[in-house]
C-alpha cells in the first residue's frame, strides 16, 4: 500500500456519502491511521449533489485541499453519472466504486472512457435486505474499504460495530441491521 489513499465520494444530500467518508475517516483514525474527512457543498438541501473526501495515511498528512486526483471514487446515486464526470482526474490504477443494479458494461458508457477497474455493488438491494430501508451509505462504505485495502475486515467491523453501539445505544435493531449490511457488502 502506498503511504496515502485519496478518496472522493460523491452522492445527494440526505444518501449519507458525506457521514460514510466521516465514518470511515473516523475508524481508520481508531486503528492507527492520520485521517482527513470532509465535505464539500453546493446548495445545501436534500437530493443535491455533493461531494465529500478522505485521506489515510500512515504518516502525518500536511496538505489541506480538496482531493483532485483521488485514487478511488465512491458514487452513492448513479444518476450522478448522467451529469457529473465522476471520473475527472482519477487515476488509472485507482477504481470507481458505483452503487447501481446495472452491469459494469451498462455504466460504461458514462465513465468518460476510464481504464482503471470498475466496482458495482447494489447497495440498495443490500440496504433493503439489512435495514427494511434504502440507506445506501453502510454498504457503499464496507465496499470502499474492501476495494481501498485501507484497514483489514475484523478491524473495521469491531471498529464499526463500537461506532453504532455509542451511536444506537437504545436501538439494537438499527446496531445489527448496519452490521448486517457492512458484512454483506463487505465480500460482494
Amino acid at each position: 500500500m502506498k503511504d496515502t489513499i485519496e478518496i472522493r465520494w460523491h452522492g445527494r444530500g440526505g444518501q449519507g456519502a458525506k457521514t460514510a467518508a466521516l465514518l470511515l475517516a473516523d475508524v481508520a483514525f481508531k486503528t492507527g491511521k492520520y485521517v482527513q474527512g470532509f465535505p464539500e457543498y453546493g446548495p445545501e438541501r436534500m437530493g443535491a449533489p455533493i461531494t465529500a473526501y478522505n485521506r489515510i495515511s500512515s504518516s502525518p498528512i500536511t496538505v489541506h485541499s480538496n482531493i483532485y486526483e483521488p485514487d478511488y471514487v465512491v458514487v452513492v446515486d448513479e444518476s450522478l453519472l448522467e451529469s457529473i464526470d465522476v471520473t475527472k482526474g482519477l487515476k488509472p490504477e485507482g477504481a470507481v466504486i458505483i452503487n447501481t443494479a446495472r452491469s459494469k458494461e451498462e455504466i460504461a458508457v458514462h465513465l468518460h472512457g476510464y481504464s482503471g477497474a470498475v466496482y458495482t455493488i447494489d447497495a440498495k438491494e443490500i440496504s433493503m435486505k439489512a435495514l427494511g430501508k434504502n440507506y445506501p451509505n453502510s454498504p457503499m462504505l464496507a465496499v470502499t474499504v474492501a476495494a481501498t485495502n485501507v484497514m483489514e475486515k475484523d478491524a473495521f467491523l469491531s471498529e464499526m460495530r463500537a461506532s453504532f453501539e455509542h451511536k444506537f445505544a437504545k436501538k439494537p435493531e438499527v446496531i445489527d441491521g448496519n452490521m448486517l449490511a457492512l458484512e454483506l457488502a463487505f465480500d460482494v
